[in-house]
């Protein structure tokens, strides 16, 4: 077969033939085959094998049957090398081990499996040339495909190849940016010498040059739609349009009867010309077909007990074998996904019962209880409540081997199954709460509908409603998801009191992002009624101190908050209740200005999501510590977060509840990085009505244009940002506001900003929250008595880790100097200034102080090309990491990246910064000392 579906192939050979020659050269390649069914991806596959005959070939093909099983395919492409674990990072081969049942344990989490699937290949790497063939990618598991298309995207200088196959149309969106090789029909004579190749005997010339332009070059359909047929049964019309069928648009160039034939249509065909010739076969190797394709590993030894149990002998292996249909091998493997799905669903519904009822006994209930529940639910003929709480068991044992994805579709087919009404009902409920935290909104809402259809007691209906807002919020983050949660809180008080206030919490998170506080009306009266336990825990705390913060504002909150801050600390990361609501405790710290509290808190969240592995924590915790390092100037720190935490929500396919990465290029005065980043942000959060995201990024406008010396531009944004509510980030858009409207002389404007601002900030009383008060009071204050304000300022911003708003009191502070024409006084905060802003890669605020600098008559040069302007975004990355002692593997783990890509790049940095060791980084970077605590 793959001769003849080679007819025609010259450039995609040439491709596949270039990608094994750069695997084995070092370089690492990837290539994503795009076609309709039958155009030929697997005979690719197939010559990619033969050209990789001298490599580590390991190889998949994803089965439909098997799309619910987490982590199944990748299981399928691993197992030949599983004893290459133990040279994995213990975590990392521990995560796999429980992925694959090999050992039993807490769920791993897809993110730490990705990674451990990247560092097995690149260790088989270091021995030899490994090349990857997955074929029909369409059909696999999501956790599987999200794997393998975070591997591809993070290989960089290994030994390995890899090539997915997809059949489309496709769905699946995992594999989206990677380099794509469309397949495509093959040219006219190609299709006409493959088609006489099949075709023994003379064929009538319009009936040969009409199925060469209805199967649009398809090598599958030229070589199956023939067979079994003579020329004369060819010549009535063969693959014409059913009658009364719409015929397919006219192709061009076609000719006459060149009509472009269905694929779907196509299939079905091919399906059936599968078919009749399985029909021609033996009972038993008919039988033998249906157990191989109901069983979605091809584990032949189960396949031959299923078989034994239904009664047949082995021989009827022969007669499917030499009839071409499958090979069975390490694994059964039909010869094409199409035959597969013949033999599957041409079967009857008795038989493929029949066949998962073999299956099911066949699998040993205490090695793999989860499988067998599986076949003896589609063995199932009807409601079954043993099955169905089989299934009901197996969905918590699922989980902890394939997260909730794998629970969600045993709950699913569990409440499917269930015959009592009341049961289903709360089986489809608890599936629809897996699917939504499994990922799948879409999903959940189905089965929701389904559930309350069904007899449900409050407490269920309450739930139903509960889940109907999470949804809503996981879809859109919108400002409908808030009185949703409120509302689902309130029904929830005389049913289940912790719930309803977990619910409370979760609606007064889903305010701060719509800023809106009236969303969240009745707050207290749920607080009020649902009351904590005693004592009560740091979450009950910080929902304390929310509530109060939207009902009475925030100076009557503060006294509730710093109590539930400290709660926070102490706890330590012991509760997980609480360190599900870590990320909430930063906001509140940075809304109290407590620098020391938020960084601590934020590292804390950060270490734990990753110890966890907890891939829908860690983005949003990743970004909480990149706004702490952002306020404190470590911004090479923030950027890496940041990417790491795009990374995780690409991988992932979830939404970040916030992004920092407008407030990173504002702060580096990034003017057109920075504009198109607030444009983007605009766009989702006026889609959506997120007022925090609107109020972020006119937040960052504001600071962008105050750097830059765009006062009225600034001014614009300011206002904008405080116009979100004051649940947004309204105060940093007031401090904006204030120096913007002083610099346009807009003394109305600045005063009423000052007066909002000053409420807050004594009420924190913390000094970043004081020293940017003194700042902003000092440019409203004419005259002599601004001096001391601004002594006050640089003082007490000295004592806060906060070093650009530091280096911005000294820089007002320093203008202000030169007016008073006080050059020699002015110089030296101006100087301070310009320094830090240099450092820390402040470039707007940097070239506003030289500006300054040069008119007290000092002459200062632009900042000269550092390291980051030398080396790539990688390169620094890598090289700070290492430049703080952390190892290779180290780095490949925080970067998603293998130990051979971080050496390969530290090869390329060395020269760059002419330097010859590790130890040489930190002096040739000029990095300054991070704090002790800092993660990684």
């Amino acid at each position: 077969m793959v001769s003849h579906a080679l007819h025609g192939r010259t450039s995609e050979l040439a491709a596949l033939d270039r990608l094994v020659r750069q695997a084995k050269h070092g370089h690492s390649s990837v290539q994503v085959l795009r076609g309709e069914t039958g155009i030929g991806k697997t005979a690719l596959l197939e010559h990619v094998a033969e050209q990789a005959s001298d490599c580590q070939l390991m190889r998949l093909a994803g089965v439909e049957s098997e799309m619910e099983l987490a982590f199944a395919a990748l299981h399928q492409l691993c197992a030949p090398v599983l004893g290459a674990l133990d040279a994995l990072p213990e975590p990392q081969g521990d995560a796999l081990r429980v992925a694959f049942g090999l050992r039993a344990g807490p769920p791993p989490d897809r993110f730490v499996v990705a990674l451990a699937a990247l560092s097995l290949l690149s260790t088989m790497a270091e021995r030899r040339t490994v090349v990857c063939l997955i074929d029909d990618a369409q059909w696999l598991d999501r956790s599987s495909a999200q794997a393998l298309a975070f591997v591809a995207r993070r290989l960089q200088v290994e030994r390995v190849a890899m090539v997915f196959a997809i059949s489309e149309p496709s769905s699946a969106t995992e594999f989206a940016g990677l380099p794509e090789l469309v397949v495509r029909g093959i040219a006219d004579e190609d299709a006409r010498r493959l088609l006489a190749s099949e075709i023994r005997g003379v064929l009538d010339e319009g009936v040969r040059d009409r199925i060469v332009a209805e199967t649009r070059g398809n090598p599958l359909a030229l070589l199956e739609l023939p067979r079994g047929r003579t020329p004369a049964g060819l010549a009535g019309g063969f693959a014409l349009p059913d009658p009364g069928r719409r015929q397919p648009p006219r192709r061009a160039g076609a000719g006459a009867h060149g009509y472009s034939i269905d694929l779907l249509l196509m299939s079905d065909r091919i399906e059936q010309r599968f078919l009749q010739r399985i029909a021609a076969l033996p009972r038993e190797a008919q039988q033998l077909l249906l157990v191989a394709a109901a069983e979605p590993v091809g584990d032949v030894p189960l396949i031959w007990r299923a078989f034994a149990q239904l009664g047949f002998g082995a021989e009827a292996a022969e007669t499917a074998q030499a009839a071409g249909f499958v090979e069975f091998g390490a694994r059964a493997r039909f010869r094409h996904p199409l035959v597969r799905s013949a033999v599957y669903r041409g079967a009857t519904r008795p038989d493929r019962h029949a066949a998962h009822r073999a299956l099911a006994e066949a699998t040993d209930p205490a090695t793999d209880p989860d499988r067998r529940a599986w076949h003896r639910a589609h063995a199932a003929s009807g409601p079954d409540e043993a099955v169905a709480s089989e299934l009901e068991h197996s969905a918590s044992r699922a989980q902890r081997r394939g997260g909730a994805a794998a629970s969600a579709a045993f709950l699913e087919r569990a409440a499917a199954l269930t015959p009592d009404p009341s049961r289903r009902g709360s089986r489809a409920l608890a599936a629809a709460q897996a699917k939504l935290e499994a990922g799948a909104p879409d999903a959940a809402h189905a089965l929701l509908t389904t559930a309350a259809l069904l007899p449900l007691d409050d407490l269920q209906l309450a739930r139903v409603q509960r889940l109907r807002a999470q949804i809503a919020f996981a879809e859109r983050r919108g400002s409908d998801a808030a009185p949703l949660l409120m509302d689902a809180a309130r029904r929830l008080v005389p049913l289940d009191a912790p719930l309803a206030r977990e619910t409370c919490l979760e609606a007064l998170a889903a305010t701060i992002f719509s800023g809106r506080a009236e969303d969240a009306t009745g707050v207290l009266e749920v607080v009020r009624d649902a009351p904590a336990g005693s004592p009560p825990g740091a979450s009950d705390l910080l929902l304390d101190s929310m509530a109060i913060r939207v009902t009475d504002g925030y100076p009557a909150s503060v006294p509730a908050s710093r109590a539930a801050l400290e709660a926070f600390q102490r706890d330590g990361g012991t509760d997980p209740q609480s360190n599900r609501w870590l990320w909430l405790a930063c906001r509140v710290a940075a809304d109290l200005w407590d620098d020391a509290t938020w960084h601590e808190l934020a590292v804390r969240g950060v270490r734990l999501a990753r110890e966890a592995g907890a891939l829908d924590v860690l983005p949003i915790a990743a970004n909480y510590l990149a706004g702490a390092y952002i306020h404190a100037g470590e911004f090479d720190g923030a950027r890496t977060l940041l990417e790491e935490s795009s990374a995780i929500v690409e991988l992932t396919g979830t939404a970040p509840l916030i992004i920092g990465s407008e407030m990173l290029a504002a702060w580096q005065g990034d003017e057109h990085g920075a504009r198109e980043l607030v444009a983007a942000r605009r766009q989702l959060a006026d889609a959506s009505g997120q007022g925090v995201a609107m109020s972020m990024a006119e937040g960052a406008s504001a600071i962008l244009y105050n750097g830059l010396g765009r006062y009225e531009e600034a001014m614009a944004a300011a206002e904008r940002s405080c116009a979100q509510g004051e649940l947004s980030l309204f105060a940093h858009g007031l401090v904006e506001l204030v120096e913007a409207a002083t610099r346009c002389d807009r003394p109305d404007l600045a005063d009423a900003a000052l007066d909002r601002l000053s409420e807050r900030t004594r009420a924190s009383g913390s000094d970043w929250a004081v020293g940017l008060e003194a700042r902003s009071r000092a440019l409203r204050t004419p005259g002599p008595d601004a001096e001391a304000l601004y002594a006050e300022s640089v003082r007490r911003l000295t004592a806060a880790c906060a070093a650009p708003h530091l280096a911005r009191a000294q820089l007002i502070y320093g203008e202000w100097l030169r007016r008073e024409h006080r050059r020699l006084d002015a110089r030296v905060q101006l100087r301070a200034a310009h320094d830090t802003f240099t450092r820390i890669g402040a470039d707007g605020f940097a070239e506003r102080a030289r500006r300054e600098l040069l008119a007290t008559g000092e002459t200062t040069r632009k900042r000269s090309a550092a390291s980051r302007d030398v080396l790539t975004p990688q390169e620094e990355q890598i090289a700070r990491l290492a430049s703080e002692g952390h190892t290779n593997p180290e780095i490949g783990a925080r970067l998603f990246i293998s130990p051979r890509t971080v050496e390969y790049h530290l090869r390329k940095v060395f020269p760059k910064l002419e330097i010859s060791s590790r130890k040489e980084l930190r002096a040739a970077l000029g990095v300054t000392a991070r704090r002790a605590d800092a993660p990684g």
